[in-house]
């Protein structure tokens, strides 16, 4: 397949509210405005979610405004215990009312609700995540502060058409491998993030999926991220990000398939992730995945940990969503034909059905 690398700037969209041009870019080309938009205000979908990780727990924070329901979202997940909480403050169409920052470089959201205090804002010293939720866990409260900097180079942009549905597009951005400072209090549960290997559980690592677009209703798809500090065959560290993803809208112009090393892309075509399946066609999520690549450049064996698992039911949405967290072991192959090692890089793989 031939990925389409956009060199254009300019607006996301043609006059007639049509994505300008499909494909993938390592920073954002384009401008994105609610004002092009040719379509209800309730199939436009925005979101940020943040994901923080080191070797004891991940924090996954989201703040989305997707039309006819807005979802502030919190999860913990213990990987020592194996177990996970989520806890999300549900808002009536808001119907574009949340207000979430047109660009992924600037921008800020402040956000108060019946339960939640949210702000992500940018910072000079860089992406600062401020985050309070009542009755996170049984009347137990969430509080986070986290600082992420040290942003990589390189990121995985992609935009993304609907085949048959021309004012449907998917424009989305993923930066991995952003050094984590600060922690999170779950009750009695203190947990610091540090940034740097030798610390308490570092080094820290987070992420940001920044996603604005035009859906349509009924939509799968597969997504896999991984971050952390490996180390090759000579002995030298280094900060690995690995994004893969397929199956929603039509990526016949590029995958948003991508391994990063010290902030540089890798870009890598079609990939299968190779969840094991019981005689029905359904998953066996808790057993390894082996993921590969159509080209031969990525062999991984990913093992689950932890299952979380979440479903919404409210007649016209529908959500069924397994998001397991766990390791990847195995090569990938970078551009210059180098092949790099993956040792119990800290990962999560997803595989969602949402009908809103």
């Amino acid at each position: 397949m031939a990925n389409h690398l956009i060199q254009s700037t300019g607006r996301l969209l043609d006059d007639d509210g049509r994505l300008r041009e499909p494909g993938y870019a390592l920073n954002p080309p384009f401008t994105y405005d609610h004002a092009d938009i040719k379509a209800p205000r309730f199939r436009i979908k925005d979101w940020d979610y943040y994901l923080v990780n080191d070797e004891a727990y991940a924090l996954a924070l989201t703040f989305a405004d997707l039309g006819y329901i807005g979802l502030i979202s919190a999860s913990v997940m213990d990987f020592a215990a194996r177990t996970y909480k989520t806890t999300s403050e549900l808002i009536v169409a808001p119907m574009g009312s949340m207000s979430l920052p047109t660009s992924s470089d600037a921008g800020d959201i402040v956000w108060q609700g019946e339960r939640c205090l949210v702000t992500f804002a940018h910072t000079p010293q860089g992406r600062r995540l401020s985050f309070a939720m009542d009755d996170f866990d049984n009347g137990r409260d969430l509080e986070a502060e986290v600082l992420l900097t040290d942003a990589p180079r390189d990121s995985m942009v992609i935009c993304t058409p609907w085949p048959k549905h021309p004012h449907a597009f998917y424009y989305n951005r993923k930066i991995l491998g952003m050094r984590a400072r600060g922690g999170f209090r779950a009750g009695e549960l203190f947990h610091e993030f540090c940034p740097q290997a030798g610390e308490k559980d570092g080094p820290s690592f987070g992420l940001l999926d920044w996603g604005r677009g035009v859906w349509t209703y009924d939509n799968t798809w597969y997504w896999a991220a991984a971050q952390g500090e490996q180390t090759d065959d000579a002995g030298a560290s280094h900060v690995v990000g690995i994004n893969l993803g397929y199956g929603f809208g039509d990526t016949s112009a590029a995958s948003e398939n991508m391994v990063f090393v010290d902030g540089m892309a890798h870009k890598l075509d079609l990939v299968d992730f190779g969840i094991p399946t019981n005689a029905d066609g359904t998953y066996r999520y808790m057993e390894p995945w082996h993921m590969t690549a159509n080209d031969g450049r990525l062999d991984l064996t990913f093992s689950p940990l932890i299952d979380r698992q979440d479903r919404t039911n409210l007649g016209i949405v529908n959500t069924g969503q397994h998001q397991v967290f766990g390791t990847l072991d195995g090569h990938v192959v970078l551009d210059d034909g180098s092949r790099l090692a993956i040792h119990n890089l800290r990962a999560s793989a997803e595989h969602i059905h949402n009908r809103y």
